[in-house]
């Protein structure tokens, strides 16, 4: 039986756990526990990396034996059902005072249950979202981790050492209590779906507006990355716009079914942010925008519908491409202007005290949406940490201000052209909606007591009135129903 010379263990060694596993064995002061339920996976692991630091265990008995106090243990299996039958194996060999961390997927509000339940064991839980896929899981993955504060002082040094860093600063944070780590990562799932439909529709219009082949767009994207649109996704999608399928010779992007799988997390960020009150409205036609690209049902009998549509024409390509990267950039912003918004919103609704700009830091390295212009949310936040709205940060102002003539235009050119831009439409309508001076809001409010008796406020006095819309139809003080 191993002996206490692990500090940290890893239960779940598939893909993402065993370059978790891997990652913490390479740096120094490190020893690993690691352990799976099935022992291949374990042998597996141990035969193809002798180098590592790694103290096997081939039951849960042996894991808690092999790990210095306070036990440490991160969770690396499926969502759902295995996390809570591992936590409850756990449990059984652990005490009071070790922590359990849950790196999965898991819905922050599992997770509020979950560190609940288990601190009334005297376990520590931790719901720690863990960013950057597998190879970031590997080199240095950015982690959110959330959990109480006494975990934290385990965990801190441990987290620090395998994360990427950016700019000097490792890519992780304490971000708050119980399901925090979780929300958090759950946002940032949700952003990453807005940024790639927006790339997707940049890619469209060129294709469609140009004639440019994907070898060729692909060098657009790779001059798009050397200039404020830097990012792990612009840098990717030039890659994979350059892949040639080597069966057809043809441009892989045009072998590969256009039908966008997704994982849930868009879906949770959208459902959470409805129960908040909060619109992430670009987040939302992103993922609404992969659901209806798999239905191929729906869409093979749609072909036929009426349109008025004209052919996309571009008199100037390099002037028409400069307008699709505006447009980019500036629907970009708003994106994570509305992710920001999300966190501040669960914060407020679930008691947790998130930093921001903390929050923006840790996103520049390791994770999916690392990208050049999270400094520049860093900045706006250590400014004001209470800003209101991302974007009436004075260098996003000057953004939008640069692209404004390019962003309708592009938006103007897909909707006559019968080109479907879901994410660039509704990003500007909400810019647009964010800054109008008077919405028509005052006629639902209207309508909703007329059929509802929902009263509505005055903009002359205070209270709440309700009309009497049959007979005189006069207005009555209605009683203060908050």
């Amino acid at each position: 039986m191993p002996e206490a010379i692990a500090n940290i263990g890893v239960v779940g060694l598939a893909v993402m756990g065993s370059n978790l596993a891997r990652n913490l064995a390479s740096r120094e002061g490190n020893t690993v526990a690691v352990f799976n339920r099935s022992r291949s996976k374990t042998d597996e692991l141990l035969a193809a990396h002798p180098e590592a630091e790694f103290v096997p265990a081939f039951s849960y008995e042996e894991f808690a034996v092999a790990l210095q106090r306070p036990r440490t243990a991160v969770i690396m299996v499926k969502a759902g059902a295995p996390t809570d039958a591992v936590i409850e194996s756990l449990l059984e060999v652990f005490e009071p005072g070790d922590i359990i961390v849950d790196g999965g997927n898991a819905l922050f509000t599992d997770t509020i249950r979950r560190e609940k339940a288990v601190r009334e064991t005297g376990v520590n839980f931790v719901g720690m979202g863990v960013s950057g896929g597998e190879e970031g899981a590997l080199k240095g993955p950015s982690l959110m981790p959330g959990g109480s504060d006494e975990s934290w002082i385990t965990l801190g040094p441990i987290l620090r050492s395998i994360a990427a860093v950016a700019e000097g600063e490792p890519c992780v944070t304490h971000v708050g209590h119980d399901g925090a780590g979780h929300f958090v990562k759950m946002v940032h799932n949700g952003i990453e779906y807005a940024d790639m439909q927006l790339i997707a529709e940049a890619y469209d219009l060129i294709r469609r507006g140009t004639g440019k082949t994907p070898a060729e767009i692909a060098d657009v994207f790779a001059e798009w990355n050397r200039g404020e649109l830097e990012s792990y996704l612009i840098e990717i999608t030039a890659e994979v716009l350059r892949q040639v399928d080597a069966e057809t010779g043809k441009p892989l992007v045009d072998v590969i079914v256009d039908e966008a799988g997704a994982k849930g997390t868009g879906a949770w960020t959208v459902q959470t942010a409805l129960n908040l009150g909060t619109p992430v409205s670009g987040i939302a036609e992103a993922t609404f925008a992969r659901s209806l690209s798999s239905h191929r049902e729906q869409r093979d009998v749609s072909g036929d519908l009426p349109s008025s549509a004209e052919p996309l024409r571009v008199e100037d390509v390099d002037v028409f491409i400069e307008n699709v990267r505006l447009a980019l950039y500036a629907s970009k912003i708003v994106a994570y202007s509305q992710g920001f918004d999300e966190i501040r919103a669960g914060a407020a609704e679930y008691g947790w005290d998130i930093n921001l700009g903390d929050i923006a830091k840790i996103w520049r390295g390791g994770c999916i949406i690392r990208a050049q212009f999270l400094n520049r949310i860093t900045e706006a936040y250590a400014v004001d940490p209470d800003l209101a709205v991302l974007m009436t940060a004075p260098y996003f102002v000057e953004v939008h201000e640069r692209a404004q003539g390019s962003w309708r235009r592009v938006v103007v050119d897909s909707a006559t052209s019968g080109i479907p831009a879901p994410a660039f439409s509704s990003s500007l309508a909400y810019y647009d909606g964010l800054r109008a001076e008077r919405l028509p809001a005052a006629l639902i409010q209207g309508q909703r007591d007329f059929f509802g008796a929902h009263t509505y406020r005055r903009i002359d006095k205070p209270g709440s009135f309700h009309t009497l819309w049959s007979g005189d139809r006069s207005e009555v003080e209605a009683e203060d129903t908050h």
